[in-house]
């Protein structure tokens, strides 16, 4: 009788730890659009074209590629699927003049 009741307290803690585990889910980091705020003195070059296709979602919103400065020279960084956020609109990465350089503005969702 003791080892059924063992049993069964075993097989009971064994399903609710699977079920709690269950929600722990560990997501990994997307891509880093970020950028450090460094002034370059090289212009960005033009933007390339990049083919997007069809979301993969439905009501995901392409987010184009930009310029980025990693290691002292521009690479580009391609663009994304996101879905957006609610009552805002994307406004897009852009290099800004800053004295006798340039400045990256990071992309942003705006409020409507």
């Amino acid at each position: 009788m003791a080892t059924r009741s063992v049993r069964r307290f075993v097989t009971l803690a064994v399903a609710s730890s699977a079920i709690l585990l269950a929600g722990c889910v560990v997501a990994p980091v997307g891509p880093y659009y970020g950028y450090d705020g460094e002034v370059v003195q090289v212009p960005p070059p033009a933007p390339q074209a990049e083919y997007y296709g069809a979301p993969p979602v439905v009501g995901q919103v392409w987010i184009g590629g930009f310029w980025g400065w990693r290691g002292g020279r521009h690479v580009w960084i391609g663009g994304h699927w996101d879905s957006p956020r609610p009552g805002h609109h994307w406004v897009p990465h852009a290099w800004v003049r800053q004295g006798p350089g340039w400045r990256q503005r990071p992309g942003y969702w705006e409020r409507r």
